[in-house]
């Protein structure tokens, strides 16, 4: 019975290391996406737009901040830089509401909105973690017609954010 426990500790211990240390390098699983009005991400996951891995993590595209890719820069989500997939438009007025789905909620710099190479809106985390949902009213009135917006949250504690493309029609 002694030879047992002897052999059996070890090989629990052994187990236990092996367990924890997979645990840490696995990358986190779920992060956010804007969800209302749909970003790309989040037809790819409805299946309005034919797409790869994102349709089945829309909260994973993240990348280091500072892109105005939708991708991030992200090579894994290349097709959200796709203008040619015939991303669905919402058509919305000048004043719309942005609503992030966030399934890690990071502390958070700041939330940024761009149309084209244009910073339209800024919001300021202040270091804070964000509830489940984040919801921001842009102004949008300097634009009309068919325009993709570039939501960005740039993550307070490290170097990276996440993107998101939402197509509009505005005004």
């Amino acid at each position: 019975m002694k030879t047992r426990k002897i052999v059996l500790y070890p090989l629990a211990c052994a187990a236990a290391v092996a367990a924890s240390s997979l645990v840490a390098v696995s990358p986190a699983g779920a992060h956010g996406y804007v969800s209302s009005p749909p970003s790309r991400q989040a037809q790819c996951a409805q299946g309005a737009v034919a797409c790869g891995d994102v349709t089945y993590e829309p909260q994973s595209v993240e990348a280091a901040k500072g892109s105005t890719e939708c991708n991030g820069g992200a090579e894994r989500f290349a097709e959200l830089n796709d203008d040619g997939k015939g991303w669905p438009r919402t058509s919305v007025g000048t004043s719309t509401e942005f609503s992030w789905t966030l399934t890690a909620r990071h502390s958070t710099a700041t939330w940024e909105y761009f149309v084209g190479d244009d910073l339209v809106a800024s919001f300021d985390g202040g270091g804070a973690q964000p509830g489940a949902t984040v919801t921001h009213t842009v102004d949008l009135s300097g634009y009309t017609g068919d325009q993709t917006v570039l939501a960005r949250w740039n993550v307070a504690d490290t170097a990276m954010a996440f993107y998101a493309c939402v197509d509009l029609r505005v005004g």
